[in-house]
């Protein structure tokens, strides 16, 4: 200890070092003082332009802030001076894993509005073209998942399922991430010729490979410890959040769109709606890896009702402006991050008044500042990659 003459006869103690030479000394805890760290905006394990503002005590983590923005890019604004055709260029890229289902909500809405009813084919169409996009989002995160941790090799049989389904979707739209297939009334245009047995084959080749990248993880002993019991997520902080999609239903929470309002054809399909308990990264997985399974069983059975259905048409003949009557609607739908919802409003014009996006990415990275707190370091890159965001779903 040193002392410094403050004034006559007082002085003031600070103390210097506490350590083995000092057994003489009363035992006294070294000062500390919490650390603030920046993960991100740049980061590898944050899937894009996020950036994370958590305070540290020691490894372990004791305040977390997600703050967004990077990427904004208005489209919300840009929605307004765009017709309702133009709208679906924009809106297909806010979660670039996901164009179809994207476009999907735009289209339903508008057609809600003008009270149109779409042919059966485009509808059939859309539920599996939907349910494939589905797949091969889920796909990109259960390989990209393990490579996070430290699993290389489950990338490389992700992407070639993947590839084996966009090679289906890039022949029937032309496109290969955003497919730009949807249109109010239907679809851009009818499917191309022995196109549903070329579909009927990718499918089957997914589901008998699927089982490859499940025993690749699911036995992993550093996968398991890395996951299992990490970042629990409680049924009660999903619904506070507003969080959906697979997150939510790895808590418990059963609720999934597709079986609870249908829309599209899934009224007319047994939609199995995947659930655990846990709450856990490994849970979440899980969950994500079994909707895959359940995606496919749904394709097939497009597939199956697309055979049926006589030739008709696949979407309703346009007036060359399309203007939507005044009024609102709410459309949702369960895309494969969660819910979905488009709030249009229109004053009877060509373009929307007002067009409020809901993602569900933006909701579901919210609640990281409940469940990064009291973790470690370490910890925080399992959980972040268990949430199963996309950075343009949350900045729009």
């Amino acid at each position: 200890m040193t002392g410094e003459p403050r004034a006559a006869g007082a002085f003031q103690e600070r103390v210097v070092g506490v350590g083995s030479g000092a057994g003489a000394v009363a035992p006294r805890e070294l000062a500390t003082e919490d650390m603030v760290l920046n993960i991100g905006p740049q980061h590898p394990s944050t899937h894009g332009v996020l950036r994370l503002r958590i305070t540290l005590d020691g490894e372990r983590i004791v305040a977390a802030e997600p703050i967004i923005g990077y990427m904004h890019r208005g489209a919300e604004k840009l929605f307004e001076v765009r017709d309702y055709r133009q709208i679906i260029v924009l809106a297909n890229r806010h979660d670039w894993l996901s164009a179809f289902a994207n476009e999907l909500g735009v289209v339903i809405a508008v057609e809600r509005m003008l009270g149109m009813e779409v042919p059966r084919r485009a509808i059939w169409a859309r539920t599996l073209l939907a349910e494939l996009n589905r797949v091969l989002n889920h796909l990109m995160f259960l390989g990209s998942y393990p490579l996070e941790l430290g699993a290389i090799t489950p990338v490389f049989y992700a992407f070639n399922e993947r590839e084996t389904l966009q090679h289906i979707m890039e022949e029937i739209s032309g496109g290969r991430m955003h497919y730009m297939f949807n249109r109010v009334g239907g679809l851009k245009e009818d499917l191309p010729l022995g196109w549903l047995d070329r579909t009927a084959r990718a499918v089957a080749d997914v589901r008998r490979r699927l089982p490859d990248i499940e025993n690749l993880i699911s036995g992993n002993e550093i996968f398991l410890a890395r996951t299992k019991g990490v970042g629990v997520l409680s049924s009660e902080t999903i619904m506070q959040y507003g969080v959906s999609g697979p997150i939510a239903r790895a808590s418990g929470v059963d609720f999934d769109l597709r079986r609870d309002e249908p829309y599209l054809a899934y009224g007319e399909l047994p939609v199995q709606v995947v659930t655990r308990t846990a709450g856990d990264c490994h849970a979440r997985f899980e969950v994500l890896l079994d909707q895959v399974k359940v995606s496919l069983d749904l394709a097939d059975a497009c597939l199956e009702r697309l055979r049926e259905l006589p030739p008709g048409p696949i979407n309703q003949r346009l007036p060359k402006i399309l203007k939507a009557p005044e009024g609102h609607t709410y459309a949702w739908t369960e895309s494969p991050l969660g819910i979905n919802g488009y709030y249009l409003v229109s004053r009877g014009e060509k373009t929307p008044w007002r067009l409020k996006l809901r993602s569900a990415s933006f909701n579901n990275i919210q609640v990281l500042r409940e469940i990064l707190p009291g973790n470690l370091v370490a910890d925080m890159i399992a959980i972040l990659g268990s949430m199963f965001f996309v950075v343009g779903d949350i900045d729009k």
